[in-house]
C-alpha cells in the first residue's frame, strides 16, 4: 500500500523558514516526478513546485519562485520543501504528490499526480 507522509508543517512568524517533508513507503518512486500543492483557505489546491523524476529540473509557482526550493533524496524516497522568508499568504495545507507516469518533468496540473499525501498545515502569522 503506497502512503505519502508529510511532516514539518507549523505556525511559523513571516521571514521564518520551514522545511517539508513527504516519506513515500509502499513503492519506490525514483522514476516518478514529484510535486508540492497547497490549498490556502477559502481556495481551490494549487501548485507550488515540482521536480524531475532524475531531479536536477525544478519548476515552481510565481508566487513561491525564489524562496521556495524543492529537492529529492531518492535513496530516502522522500521529497523535500525548503521555504524561507515565509509571509502570512503562504498559510496553507501542504501536500506532496507523485505523476501517474514515469520519466516526466513534474507537471504544474493536478491531475497528473496519481498519489497524494494527507497534507501538513503551515500557518504565517504576521
Amino acid at each position: 500500500q503506497v502512503q505519502l507522509v508529510e511532516s514539518g508543517g507549523g505556525l511559523v512568524q513571516a521571514g521564518e523558514s520551514l522545511r517539508l517533508s513527504c516519506a513515500a513507503s509502499g513503492r519506490t518512486f525514483s522514476r516518478y516526478a514529484r510535486g508540492w500543492f497547497r490549498q490556502r483557505p477559502g481556495k481551490e489546491r494549487e501548485f507550488v513546485a515540482a521536480i524531475r523524476w532524475s531531479g536536477g529540473r525544478t519548476s515552481y509557482a510565481d508566487s513561491v519562485k525564489d524562496r521556495f526550493t524543492i529537492s529529492r533524496d531518492n535513496a530516502k524516497n522522500t521529497v523535500y520543501l525548503q521555504m524561507n522568508s515565509l509571509k502570512p499568504e503562504d498559510t496553507a495545507v501542504y501536500y506532496c504528490a507523485v505523476e501517474r507516469s514515469p520519466y516526466r518533468l513534474g507537471s504544474s496540473v493536478s491531475s497528473a499526480y496519481e498519489y497524494w499525501g494527507q497534507g501538513t498545515q503551515v500557518t504565517v502569522s504576521s
